[in-house]
């Protein structure tokens, strides 16, 4: 199977997950489980709708209890232990230590049938960390101005939850992305329970708030999930774990766009570290011999 689209899915999740800060921004001050439970009911439920018409993805549920196990992990505990290490410590640290993801998901896939770790790939990996550190210190110092606090351990779980997730995904790449939309649900079901538990409710009060709730839900909270399985499953999971470190970079300049911020120097040398290690991590794929990419186009 030719993997070029696979990946190329894949990296239209990392293009949604770009809007998020600017959609939670415009959603309003609404609590992050409360507002975790509405987006992740609305994704769940994009890809429940399409049930209807296709009866025969509800057959598809019947997996084993692995497939539950790792999906479970990998939004729903990924996410609400997020959301708990951003309020115990520094947002800017938090952020630093869950972005090693991308560089255990390249270290991981290493381990899986087929697939080799090459240099390249490490180069590839480690430019785009250091843009992501460029880009969310904004050139500045990077350290644990505090100590090590519990938010950083579990920023540190965090990232090998959502690596350890997007390999294992790998390993059941038969089962059909149709599961996501109930990893969205249960999510939704356990965000609400932490809500009614730790937070107190507040509405949106404003059209924009709700549009901005409706389409964080709707796409990168909905269709990125979708996406990064399919991606994961059957595109080039080493690529993708490299190009995972634009997903920041794009974030910020989204936002730049949006007119929250001004343009820092950092953010275009961020730009160019994050490019060129996709580069090198992609240059298989790119100069693939035309004989390899004729028998890969014929098994496919």
């Amino acid at each position: 199977m030719n993997r070029t689209i696979p990946t190329l899915v894949g990296f239209s999740a990392i293009l949604t997950w770009s809007f998020l800060a600017l959609l939670s921004t415009a959603a309003g001050p609404i609590p992050p489980f409360q507002l975790a439970a509405m987006t992740f009911l609305l994704g769940g439920s994009v890809g429940a709708a399409s049930w209807i018409v296709r009866p025969s993805a509800i057959r598809s549920l019947r997996q084993p209890w692995q497939v539950w196990a790792i999906g479970t992990a990998g939004l729903c505990i990924y996410h609400c232990a997020y959301f708990f290490a951003i309020q115990s410590a520094p947002p800017v640290e938090v952020s630093l230590i869950a972005y090693l993801w991308p560089l255990l998901i390249v270290v991981f896939a290493a381990f899986l049938p087929g697939e080799r770790l090459k240099p390249h790939h490490i180069a590839g990996v480690v430019l785009g960390l250091a843009g992501a550190i460029v880009v969310i210190t904004k050139g500045g110092s990077v350290g644990l101005a505090d100590g090590v606090k519990p938010g950083h351990v579990i920023a540190l779980f965090c990232a090998f939850v959502w690596s350890g997730y997007s390999v294992l995904s790998r390993r059941f790449g038969q089962v059909p992305t149709d599961v996501v939309a109930v990893y969205c649900l249960i999510t939704a079901a356990v965000a609400f329970t932490l809500h009614l538990t730790l937070e107190t409710t507040v509405w949106p009060q404003t059209p924009t708030q709700w549009s901005a709730i409706a389409v964080l839900g709707v796409i990168p909270l909905g269709a990125g999930f979708y996406a990064w399985d399919y991606g994961c499953k059957h595109g080039d999971i080493m690529i993708l774990g490299a190009i995972s470190y634009a997903a920041p970079l794009f974030s910020v300049i989204v936002l730049l766009l949006a007119g929250f911020g001004v343009f820092h120097w950092s953010v275009a040398l961020a730009c160019a570290l994050i490019t060129v290690g996709a580069l090198i991590a992609a240059k298989d794929m790119l100069l693939k011999p035309k004989s390899e990419a004729a028998a890969e186009t014929a098994r496919a």
